[in-house]
């Protein structure tokens, strides 16, 4: 009987400024595999299907459970996290491609700098002064701690930026998930303190007024991060910010 194998279609580019190619593989089927574990199987023996020895295909990964973001590519034509996605779930030979929006540093390899830029760009996070203690935060409404939690499960994957038409190499916009980013800080009872800068870096270009409502966002998140609400909601106050600004400045 003959062994069942896995057939693989890898899109490579060995430099960043190399012309990408296709390298097919087959590897040993395994019960229970998913993208990560062929990946590492190649990595193992590297050689492809015509039997030929070469180099490694180059990926990243780190936690392995759909946490850390790092695994973001395209499978089979879907952004998606490499660990959770299953062998026995996709359809032979699967393609894999790393993520367009993003430029490609190796093979499946990106750099994901746009996103922490973004971040870095609506202040995403909660300024404190000092490392001492400061005693016990400020409770939250139990309504607004769920909200806050549903939010906080970005892990800066990049998958709903490759979802985004309004996302390429010519936009400077921020993205949906920064977007929510800001929801989520604004909110905070002490992060609210900085809540009008953040509403500023989203009224400046690349921000929230350049977002097409297409909803491949949301429908990408691998997390299910109700990101059309958040834009929906930064549109309206954002809006309140300028109207107020406008009358009262």
């Amino acid at each position: 009987m003959a062994e069942k194998l896995i057939h693989l279609k890898i899109t490579r580019q060995d430099s960043p400024n190399s012309a990408p190619y296709v390298e097919e593989f087959k590897i040993p089927y395994r019960p229970n595999m998913n993208v990560i574990g062929a990946l590492m199987e190649i990595q193992r023996n590297p050689v492809n299907a015509q039997g030929q020895k070469t180099s490694p295909v180059n990926w990243e990964s780190n936690c392995l459970e759909e946490v850390c973001g790092a695994c973001s590519m395209v499978i089979n034509g879907k952004p998606r996290q490499a660990c959770s996605a299953l062998i026995d779930k996709l359809e032979q030979p699967i393609r894999l491609e790393p993520m367009s929006t993003f430029p490609v540093q190796r093979d499946l390899s990106i750099d994901r700098s746009r996103m922490f830029d973004a971040l870095k760009r609506v202040k995403a996070w909660i300024p404190i002064d000092g490392t001492h203690d400061l005693g016990p935060g400020p409770r939250m409404p139990e309504v607004e701690r769920q909200w806050a939690y549903e939010l906080s499960k970005c892990m800066t994957c990049g998958v709903c930026l490759e979802a985004c038409p309004n996302v390429n190499q010519k936009s400077d916009f921020i993205g949906p998930f920064a977007i929510s980013q800001v929801r989520l800080f604004n909110q905070h009872p002490t992060g609210a303190m900085n809540k009008h800068e953040r509403l500023e870096a989203l009224m400046e270009d690349g921000g929230i007024g350049d977002c097409g409502n297409s909803q491949n966002c949301v429908q990408a998140c691998p997390k299910g991060i109700p990101l059309t609400t958040s834009i929906a909601h930064m549109n309206k106050e954002t809006t309140k910010y300028a109207v107020k600004r406008f009358f009262f400045s």
